[in-house]
């Protein structure tokens, strides 16, 4: 694709954003053409969401200026850049959890006659909508606080594409999405690019961004590293530019214990969701969970930490049954079971409060003094250890949590459970957001953990992933644990076999 200028209509020269104490963007440069997909590429804290953020008019710049078809572009909010066809859909959903799905797929265009809304209209344009992103059994009607996050995020793509859109900012897209959800996304990225629409693609899943992109623009440090064409870039070359260093490959040598398990679960029942779950977890071993959007994953993690009450079942945490004494997640907790949930910002982290305050808050004993007062001392001490070794990107430990970039967010969630040291970790979704050089540290942490003793288990849509990293897979269908694998009986198709027909049929179980 040439560099004509007849091409270029969305261009950022010199974008400079401060925060403080920190400078997120340092002089960037973007240009972004007609019918084409740019990545944008870089580790946590790089600045990427930040430039797509002063693009699509949710920030403003300290200095820089922008053009759209050649005119000034300085769009003053987010609904002006929509009105302009510039739509972003962000890593950190947007939706309102108390109106339904159709109501915020087309909540700034909502059909309406003499002042009230047409629901039939609304309903039919939603579901026309909620298709093309595969969205085909979930009623319009539902209120959006109801799904899971990988169902929201879909719901908030819906909403990008069914509005005029002439340039698409997709923020993480499939962090959340399983395989199947994927394919449809792209799907609709190819559609797009046909029709001349401008896709600007973040993701930390490398395979996607050769797969999908024109362009690659690598960020470091708010500055550009470099822009090429995709078809000049290898993975480990895009890595390298990231990072500015080499990194390895994960340790993938089993530490899993022989004898009684750390965590057994019997027979576990929560509604249609959960539908009599058994499994268990060794000491040293690190159990996987795959399986579709809606096949009862985090239903099933959130029945054993007690964040739901299960209708009927069994927990036992080192041969001891706490299903009878586990009444919420403080219960859990100091029974030693810890739960990394997928939901950073809505369940995970108190936004608003330090990081400091986010990562000791399930061991503020460790930290206080007699008669239950906080050390301050004590406490950013505490944090500080753990933000150096997760190298979370911040201007120090008294920076609000809802600050950070996603991905920083998520180090400082786990940064609480490793201070806390639980036995039983579970994870969902634990790498959703982070960057190649992050996973590669919280894999090889998530080694030490097992090593250690410690049982984890970890929910993921990225097969891959769980392939790479787990002793053992467990494939949910249903709300069924349908299939076991051990690590050397497992493949890809096996496990989406089992995953969409919800039975082993001749694939081996472990």
């Amino acid at each position: 694709m040439s560099e004509s200028p007849d091409t270029t209509f969305l261009r950022a020269d010199g974008m400079v954003k401060d925060y403080p104490g920190a400078r997120a963007l340092d002089g960037v440069d973007f240009a972004l053409r007609t019918g084409e997909v740019h990545a944008l590429v870089g580790e946590n804290g790089a600045g990427k969401s930040t430039l797509m953020r002063l693009l699509g008019g949710i920030a403003k710049p300290t200095a820089g200026r922008m053009s759209l078809d050649g005119a000034p572009y300085a769009p003053i909010s987010r609904h002006a850049a929509e009105r302009l066809g510039i739509r972003f859909v962000m890593q950190e959903l947007n939706l309102v959890s108390t109106l339904s799905v159709a109501e915020n797929i087309f909540l700034d265009a909502l059909p309406s006659r003499f002042g009230f809304v047409r629901r039939a209209a609304l309903n039919v344009a939603a579901r026309e909508a909620m298709a093309t992103v595969g969205l085909t059994d979930i009623d319009p009607r539902t209120p959006v606080g109801t799904l899971g996050v990988g169902e929201q995020q879909m719901v908030e793509i819906a909403r990008g594409l069914a509005g005029k859109c002439r340039v698409l900012i997709l923020d993480e897209p499939t962090a959340s999405l399983t395989d199947r959800e994927a394919e449809l996304l792209f799907e609709n990225i190819a559609r797009l690019r046909r029709d001349g629409i401008a896709v600007v693609y973040i993701s930390h899943r490398m395979e996607e961004i050769l797969r999908l992109a024109d362009r690659v623009t690598i960020l470091r440090d708010g500055q550009v590293v470099s822009t090429h064409a995709a078809s000049e870039l290898t993975i480990d070359e895009i890595v390298r530019r990231m990072v500015g260093r080499d990194i390895g490959d994960a340790d993938t040598v089993s530490t899993a214990q022989s004898g009684a398990p750390l965590l057994r679960v019997e027979n576990l029942c929560l509604g249609a969701r959960v539908r009599d779950v058994s499994f268990s977890a060794q000491p040293g071993e690190i159990l996987g969970f795959a399986g579709l959007m809606g096949s009862g994953r985090t239903e099933t993690m959130r029945a054993i930490f007690g964040a739901d009450r299960p209708d009927s079942g069994r927990v036992y945490l080192g041969g001891s049954e706490l299903s009878a004494r586990i009444r919420g997640p403080r219960d859990a907790v100091r029974l030693g079971m810890a739960l990394l949930t997928e939901d950073r910002k809505g369940q995970g982290l108190l936004l608003p409060r330090s990081i400091r305050e986010n990562v000791t808050l399930a061991d503020l004993g460790s930290v206080s003094g007699r008669g239950g007062w906080i050390r301050r001392g004590v406490e950013a001490s505490a944090a500080r250890r753990w933000v150096d070794r997760l190298a979370v990107r911040c201007a120090g430990t008294d920076q609000a949590a809802g600050e950070l970039s996603g991905g920083n967010q998520q180090k400082v969630v786990l940064a609480r459970w490793l201070h806390r040291d639980c036995r039983v970790v579970i994870f969902d979704e634990p790498t959703r957001g982070i960057d190649v050089g992050a996973k590669f540290e919280l894999y090889k942490l998530m080694r030490e953990l097992a090593a250690a003793g410690k049982a984890l288990v970890v929910v993921s849509s990225d097969l891959k992933e769980l392939l790479g990293l787990c002793d053992r897979i467990a494939v949910m269908s249903a709300g069924r644990v349908a299939g076991v694998f051990a690590r050397g009986e497992w493949t890809e198709d096996k496990i989406m076999t089992v995953a969409l027909s919800g039975h082993l049929g001749e694939t081996a179980a472990g």
